[in-house]
């Protein structure tokens, strides 16, 4: 959102929509319009698209309800004459066998088969979901997973919400499906860069599917989402988050984060706490 107004979208033209508006007062402070929205409750969302003419799609958070909420938010787009979709799927989503993946695919076909004008943005696992670990990687010094060498293709949530904006605001995207990731690397790699920002060393520890998945529940991640995040690890051993596609970096107009640049600031960020 913010990157729309940067962009110099009129607030004015905004909508912000979320099932708890609390969450979106910053917005409405700004000048965006808020709209209650659940899109596991279709009655909500006529009134929430109204006059809406591109909708940006992204997941709920809720893995086994995405793509009946996503089925429910088409719908309603086509109803209230949306002109254009732009629908955040998973990278590699027409081959990927995560589970993550399952829910991106249908809801891919079916926007493709719903009529809509679309663009596909197929991101990258985010930056943040190592970045954000900084605290407990540096409590315990290891990085654990269970992806053993396979490469990921990881980008910024900054630099895909660009993209994002970049789609929505550009006729020229209309009909693509882009595979967008940054800079690849192995989690031993990562574990490397993560040492050297840190200055102390910080280890690599491949686990099972099945242990790596105790580790998260442990840490507190919900069942659900802790199984999901271990099984996205597998994908990502059989090269299921990895693209050596350029599209996000000319989506963006600029050389994409890397995964050095994204550490750096979350250390910095942490320090200053």
């Amino acid at each position: 959102m913010e990157q729309l107004l940067d962009a110099g979208t009129p607030a004015a033209q905004i909508v912000a929509t979320g099932r708890d508006t609390d969450k979106l007062t910053g917005l409405a402070e700004n000048g965006v319009t808020v709209r209650r929205a659940d899109f596991a409750d279709p009655s909500t969302l006529d009134a929430a698209f109204a006059g809406a003419d591109a909708l940006l799609l992204v997941s709920t958070t809720t893995v086994g309800e995405r793509f009946d909420n996503a089925r429910n938010a088409i719908d309603a787009a086509i109803r209230a004459g949306v002109s254009r979709i732009v629908y955040t799927s998973i990278l590699n989503a027409s081959t990927a066998r995560m589970a993550l993946a399952d829910a991106h695919r249908r809801t891919e076909q079916y926007l493709r088969d719903s009529g809509s004008a679309f663009v596909i943005l197929r991101n990258g696992w985010y930056l943040e979901n190592y970045t954000d670990q900084l605290p407990v990687i540096t409590q315990y010094q290891a990085l654990l997973g269970s992806a053993r060498d396979g490469r990921v293709s990881a980008a910024s949530r900054s630099d895909l919400a660009a993209a994002a904006v970049a789609a929505l605001s550009d006729d020229e995207h209309l009909g693509a499906t882009y595979e967008l990731g940054g800079a690849p690397f192995t989690l031993t790699e990562l574990a490397a860069t993560i040492s050297d920002v840190l200055g102390t060393r910080i280890a690599y520890q491949d686990m099972s599917v099945a242990d790596y998945t105790s580790a998260l529940t442990s840490a507190g991640v919900p069942a659900e989402m802790a199984a999901a995040v271990a099984d996205a690890d597998a994908g990502l051993a059989r090269g299921e988050l990895f693209t050596d596609s350029d599209a996000l970096a000319k989506l963006i107009g600029r050389p994409v984060t890397t995964a050095r640049e994204a550490l750096q600031v979350a250390r910095q960020a942490q320090v200053s706490r």
